[in-house]
C-alpha cells in the first residue's frame, strides 16, 4: 500500500501540470504569508492592541504583558515564511514551519468565528477586513495548500541554491524587524486608517445622539454602564463617571464616515470648539492613561509654551477616568486642558502613547509619537510646527528600507547563477582543450607500430 502510494505521488511529481501548480500554490500560500506579515509589520501597534484583546477574550492572563513581543514576531515570522515559500527556500522546513503555525491559527480562528469572542481576528490589519468565518476558511484553504506542497514542493528547484538560502531567511528577517521598529517609534510606515495625512478631522458627518453612548455611573464602588433610556437617579447614590461611545462593527472607513473624531468635556461634545478650522490645534493622544511616562510633562509644557508661541493650541485627549486625570493633574501640574475621547477613536487616529497630531485648520498636518518627536528644535532652531515632523517621511523610510533588501535579494540571485555558468564554461574548456590529446593518444593505442 505504502509502496503503491510512493509510486502514485512520484508519478503526479513528475507531471508537467504539477510543476506549474506547485509554483502557483507557492505563489498563493507564499503570497499570503508576506501580505499578512507585512501589513502588521507597518502597523505593530494595531497588532499590540488585537493581541491585548485574544489574552482578555481567551482567558491567557499569563500572557498579558507579552503583546508587543508578539506583535513583533508573529508579523516577522509570518513575511519569513512566506518569502522562503515564494522563492521555494527550505523547501521542506518552510513548510513543516507554515504547518505548524497553521496548526495554531486554525483552531484559533474556529474558535473565534464559534463564539465571535473578538470581533474581528485582524489577520490583515486594518488593511482588508475579513469576518472570522471568512478568516477560518482562508486558514482551511490554505492549509490544504500546504499539505500538497509538502508532498511535491520538491518537484520545483528553488531560486536560490542551499548555501545561500540562510542569507535570503537573514535579510528577510531584518527587513521585517527593521520595518516593525520603525513604525512602532514613529507611525505606521502604511497608514491603513481612515484618518490620514490630508484628511479633514472634527466635524461630524452625521449627527450624534444621546442613543448613540453608554452612560457610566458609579455606587458602592460598582461601575454599571446604562443606556439613555436607563439612567439611574442620582438621588438614589448613583455618580455619573464617564460615557462612552457606541462603535458599530463596521470597517474603519465607514466608521469614519459615519462619526467623525469627537472630543468631549465631562461629557459635552466641545469637537467644534477645540478643533477651530480658522487656528491650528496640537492633539496630544493618551490612550493608555496610566502607562504614561510622569517624565513626559515637562516636554508636554514646554510644547505648550511653544504652541501659544506659534499661535496655536495644545491639548491632551484620553479615554482615562475622571480619577486618573485628577491624579495625573496633581502630580504634574499641566497648563494644557485635557479632554475625553473614545478610546477606539484616538487608538484609530493616531498609534503611540503619546502620540502627536498637528492639526492645520481642520486638517491632518502630520503624526508622531512624542517619544520620537524631536521638540528641542521649537526653541533651539525656532522650526515652525508644520515643519517639525519634517525628518520624518513614512513613504522615504519605507523605500529606504525595502530597496537595499531587493537589491540584495537580485544580487543573491545573480551570484547564485554564475556558479553554474561558470562550471559549465569550464567543463567545455577542459573538455576542447583535451579533445586533440585523446584523439592522439587514440591512435597511438591503434598504430602501436608506430611508437616504435
Amino acid at each position: 500500500m505504502l509502496d503503491r502510494f510512493s509510486r502514485l505521488n512520484e508519478r503526479i511529481s513528475n507531471n508537467p501540470i504539477n510543476k506549474v501548480l506547485v509554483v502557483l500554490l507557492r505563489l498563493v500560500v507564499g503570497g499570503t504569508f508576506i501580505f499578512s506579515g507585512f501589513v502588521k509589520c507597518v502597523d505593530p501597534m494595531g497588532s499590540v492592541y488585537k493581541f491585548h484583546d485574544y489574552i482578555a477574550a481567551l482567558g491567557l492572563q499569563n500572557l498579558a504583558g507579552s503583546e508587543v513581543v508578539l506583535a513583533f514576531a508573529i508579523p516577522v515570522l509570518e513575511l519569513v515564511l512566506g518569502v522562503m515559500i515564494v522563492t521555494g527556500c527550505l523547501r521542506y522546513g518552510s513548510l513543516f514551519a507554515a504547518m505548524a503555525f497553521m496548526g495554531v491559527m486554525l483552531p484559533l480562528t474556529y474558535f473565534l468565528a464559534k463564539t465571535n469572542a473578538v470581533p474581528d481576528c485582524g489577520c490583515f490589519g486594518d488593511a482588508i477586513k475579513l469576518t472570522n468565518w471568512q478568516t477560518f476558511w482562508k486558514n482551511v484553504a490554505l492549509t490544504v495548500a500546504i499539505l500538497y506542497l509538502l508532498f511535491h514542493n520538491k518537484s520545483v528547484p528553488s531560486l536560490y541554491g542551499p548555501a545561500i538560502q540562510w542569507i535570503v531567511m537573514l535579510l528577510t528577517f531584518i527587513l521585517g524587524l527593521s520595518i516593525a521598529y520603525m513604525s512602532y517609534s514613529t507611525q505606521p510606515l502604511i497608514d491603513f486608517r481612515p484618518f490620514k495625512v490630508g484628511s479633514k478631522i472634527g466635524t461630524p458627518l452625521s449627527a450624534v445622539t444621546e442613543n448613540d453612548f453608554l452612560y457610566i455611573y458609579e455606587k458602592d464602588g460598582v461601575k454599571k454602564e446604562f443606556t439613555v433610556d436607563s439612567i439611574p437617579d442620582e438621588e438614589d447614590g448613583w455618580e455619573f463617571v464617564d460615557r462612552k461611545k457606541l462603535t458599530p462593527d463596521l470597517s474603519p472607513a465607514q466608521k469614519a464616515e459615519l462619526a467623525s473624531f469627537s472630543i468631549y468635556d465631562e461629557g459635552a461634545d466641545v469637537t467644534e470648539e477645540v478643533i477651530d478650522s480658522t487656528s491650528n490645534q496640537m492633539l496630544v493622544l493618551m490612550p493608555d492613561f496610566q502607562r504614561v511616562n510622569k517624565a513626559y510633562a515637562f516636554a508636554l509644557n514646554d510644547l505648550t509654551k511653544a504652541c501659544k508661541e506659534r499661535d496655536a493650541q495644545l491639548c491632551v485627549i484620553t479615554p482615562a477616568l475622571h480619577a486618573e486625570v485628577e491624579q495625573w493633574i496633581d502630580l504634574t501640574s499641566p497648563n494644557y486642558p485635557i479632554y475625553g475621547g473614545d478610546d477606539s477613536e484616538i487608538k484609530m487616529l493616531a498609534r503611540g502613547n503619546p502620540a502627536v497630531v498637528y492639526v492645520e485648520h481642520g486638517t491632518i498636518a502630520w503624526k508622531r509619537t512624542l517619544s520620537s518627536l524631536k521638540t528641542d528644535r521649537l526653541m533651539k532652531e525656532n522650526v515652525p510646527l508644520a515643519q517639525l515632523s519634517d525628518d520624518f517621511s513614512p513613504q522615504k523610510t519605507l523605500w529606504a528600507l525595502l530597496s537595499p533588501y531587493f537589491l540584495l535579494m537580485i544580487a543573491l540571485l545573480f551570484l547564485n547563477r554564475i556558479y553554474p555558468v561558470v562550471n559549465f564554461i569550464v567543463k567545455k574548456v577542459k573538455a576542447m582543450r583535451n579533445k586533440p590529446n585523446d584523439k592522439y593518444n587514440l591512435e597511438e593505442i591503434e598504430n602501436p607500430a608506430n611508437q616504435e
